[in-house]
């Protein structure tokens, strides 16, 4: 078999494999994770941009909703979008003249890391892994052939990347500060680097729009990330995620670094490296969180396969072949329980005992502390139960009550897994204050009865509350292990005035710092 054949077979392979793990390795005690919801939530109210991110996701799980709204449509485009990951990784290294073994290293380095959570879950980080790599891809071929075509590539992923998650900024800036420190620096006298540029502006200029014509919502959602997440960061921390991002592959996108750094053949993509560590650099001053800075690793580890290719062709080094991938798997196979929820609930917290995980990192909250499944996991359970009992409650009024009821839920994972059961158990409009839902609230209050959904009880001194005559706990979420687990589902009736007057104060308070009003 000549060798670009088993590169592309190598390829294929581990793109099918990436494409079938979200449909594979997800235990039916495990749903959609709550950020899922209010993307999906936003995916019903189509726009050019939302509070907590661009439209494209959106955009993707409207066509989910269109195949069926099920589980597996929802969960495609994480597995698609690492299946086309692979693709790119293996391409890289193919422009890298890399062989066979280049192309196998790299791939499973890519397969043995984080990326094996971030593409089961419908969230916007796989768009950046994607449109990350696939930009460097077009930055490498553009080096290596100086043709202006790369650069409008390169823009359509930029300006595609942007739609996708706003992060792709710290990429952009990132290319733009190794233009200037390379040779590459001529281009800044061409036309054509400056019209492939204005092509990706076009392509999110939309978006760009709306945050303008909205007050700019993502800073509003930066400010309340930072308050409630970024502030409780550590710097150190987020050296040490590097490593663990991908743990049992971190060999390869180190050996990336060095060959580009070190290597006669690699220097000429220095460009990279800078990439790298402009994103690190800024990530590092905004205090963000580790996983932030994962998409760049797919790009590292195309190198990385290069360079530990040659490794193993040295007569010394030739156990390398076989011992790196069997390290990698193994290491693999023994975190993937943190990784993967492929197991009951139950058994992956029985486990974790057993094993001593639950007195590690992968259990430990935003709260900082220690609890029986990890967060992710936690937040993919309870709200099928959560929907079908709020249901249960609101078909037990009487019609002339139903009509007067309003279905809120307290936080935006509450509302959007109301909103993704909605039609299964005829629900009306769901309704929060929460995330986007804001720009979906009428702006007056007409309702008699309030079913509220909430993992909180509200404060003594929330005035809304205080206004309502009748509170009654109708039922609550028991799903063992269940994040939302006690998570109340409360009737409230007899408002009074005031109610009326204290919700639409509110309602046009919120939606005035978005210019809705």
């Amino acid at each position: 078999m000549q060798a670009s054949s088993r590169s592309a077979y190598i390829i294929a392979f581990f793109a099918l494999v990436k494409l079938l793990i979200p449909f594979l390795f997800i235990h039916p005690d495990f749903e959609l994770h709550r950020d899922e919801y209010l993307y999906l939530a936003d995916a019903d109210h189509p726009a050019w941009g939302y509070v907590e991110m661009p439209p494209l996701l959106a955009f993707l799980g409207y066509i989910s909703k269109l195949l069926g709204g099920t589980l597996s449509t929802v969960r495609l485009w994480g597995g698609l979008s690492g299946a086309l990951t692979v693709l790119v990784v293996g391409r890289i290294v193919l422009q890298l003249r890399g062989n066979s073994t280049a192309v196998f290293f790299a791939c499973l380095g890519f397969l043995c890391a984080g990326f094996l959570r971030m593409n089961i879950l419908f969230q916007p980080n796989f768009l950046d892994v994607f449109f990350w790599t696939l930009s460097s891809y077009y930055i490498i071929c553009w080096i290596d052939t100086d043709q202006k075509k790369y650069l409008y590539f390169l823009g359509i992923c930029f300006g595609l990347g942007i739609l996708g998650k706003y992060s792709t900024a710290f990429y952009i800036i990132g290319f733009l500060t190794a233009v200037l420190l390379t040779r590459k620096r001529k281009w800044l006298g061409n036309k054509h680097f400056y019209f492939a540029m204005i092509v990706g502006l076009l392509i999110c200029l939309p978006n760009l729009v709306w945050q303008y014509t909205h007050h700019f919502p993502v800073m509003h959602h930066m400010e309340l990330l930072n308050r409630q997440q970024l502030r409780f960061n550590s710097r150190m921390a987020f050296i040490v995620d590097q490593l663990l991002i991908c743990f049992p592959s971190f060999f390869i996108w180190v050996g990336g670094l060095f060959f580009i750094l070190f290597n006669r053949d690699g220097k000429k993509y220095t460009g990279i490296a800078i990439i790298y560590a402009v994103i690190i650099g800024l990530l590092l001053f905004f205090n963000g969180k580790g996983y932030y800075a994962a998409a760049i690793y797919p790009t590292i580890m195309a190198f990385g396969g290069v360079w530990i290719s040659r490794v193993v062709e040295r007569r010394k080094m030739r156990w390398l072949k076989w011992a790196a991938p069997v390290y990698m798997l193994i290491m693999t196979a023994f975190l993937l329980p943190v990784l993967l929820p492929f197991m009951s609930a139950e058994k992956l917290v029985s486990f974790y005992k057993n094993t001593r995980f639950n007195k590690h990192a992968p259990l430990k909250w935003e709260d900082k502390k220690q609890h029986p499944l990890p967060q992710d996991f936690a937040d993919m359970r309870g709200w099928k139960e959560m929907a079908e009992k709020t249901a249960r409650v609101y078909h037990s009024l009487p019609d002339s009550v139903k009509e007067k009821t309003m279905v809120y839920g307290e936080n935006y994972g509450e509302a959007g897994a109301l909103s993704f059961y909605r039609k299964q158990f005829n629900l009306p409009e769901i309704y929060s204050d929460n995330a986007s839902f804001i720009f979906w609230l009428p702006d007056q209050f007409n309702k008699k009865y309030f079913l509220f959904v909430t993992d909180e009880m509200p404060e003594a001194d929330d005035l809304f509350f205080t206004h309502w005559g009748k509170c009654e706990i109708k039922d609550s979420v028991t799903t063992k292990y269940a994040r939302e687990f006690g998570t109340r589902i409360i009737l409230y009736s007899n408002p009074g005035d005031s109610a009326k007057i204290l919700a639409e104060q509110h309602t046009l308070r919120d939606k005035k710092q978005f210019n809705l009003r």
